[in-house]
């Protein structure tokens, strides 16, 4: 795909979902670090489905000597996403009062996912980054989470505005997740995801195998 499609592109919504039931698992203790500033009191954050986290170890396998994978969040309820959603939203609408209702929900959709579609409620998708083989965060170039506002942009995949270095440490890994099958959402260079509906649009698969989970 040449150019950015955004999750609030009709064409993500058009993907059907043929749910398989694989089950949500705990990442902590399975080898992958994870990062527990993002800790909830049911510890949501951590659990993603069984096959991604299988995934999610064989990119971390195929990374250089010295690497890790942190991961940042994984599944996240769907209410907050909407909450999430709804707020990002506000902000836009307050400092541009003058788009319109799609103008906002657009722009919306390149921080946060709107609930209809997002793939974290899935257990499909990871905020993920990179970590020293102390389990050091690296630098990226931005934050993980960093909005497109905040970060004049650089917190896109392919941002013209970030260092040799943090361009150079992004490439390791895409090359890592997208080697385990995962796609990434290009104006989030942390979040990839897998078997969602914004994978098959990418990948051209017939289905989403995976949608919201409720617990």
């Amino acid at each position: 795909m040449s150019e950015i499609v955004l999750m609030s592109d009709p064409k993500v919504a058009a993907i059907p979902v043929r749910e398989c039931r694989e089950r949500l698992v705990d990442a902590r203790g399975s080898g992958l670090l994870v990062d527990e500033s993002r800790q909830d009191a049911a510890g949501h954050f951590a659990h993603v489905r069984k096959n991604i986290l299988e995934r999610l170890l064989s990119a971390q396998a195929a990374l250089p000597d010295g690497l890790r994978l942190l991961l940042v969040e994984g599944y996240r309820p769907p209410q907050l996403q909407e909450q999430y959603f709804a707020e990002y939203a506000e902000q836009l609408r307050a400092e541009n009062p003058r788009w319109t209702d799609e103008q906002v929900h657009s722009a919306a959709s390149r921080y946060v996912s709107p609930p209809e579609v997002a793939p974290h409620p899935a257990g499909a998708a990871v905020d993920i980054t990179l970590a020293d083989a102390d389990g050091r965060e690296l630098d990226l170039g931005t934050r993980t989470n960093s909005t497109p506002e905040e970060s004049a942009g650089a917190c896109y995949m392919d941002a013209a505005n970030i260092s040799s270095l943090h361009r150079a440490r992004r490439q390791v890994l895409a090359a890592a997740m997208s080697g385990a099958g995962f796609v990434n959402y290009p104006t989030e260079w942390w979040h990839w995801s897998h078997r969602d509906r914004y994978w098959a649009l990418v990948t051209g698969a017939p289905a989403a195998a995976y949608g919201p989970v409720t617990r």
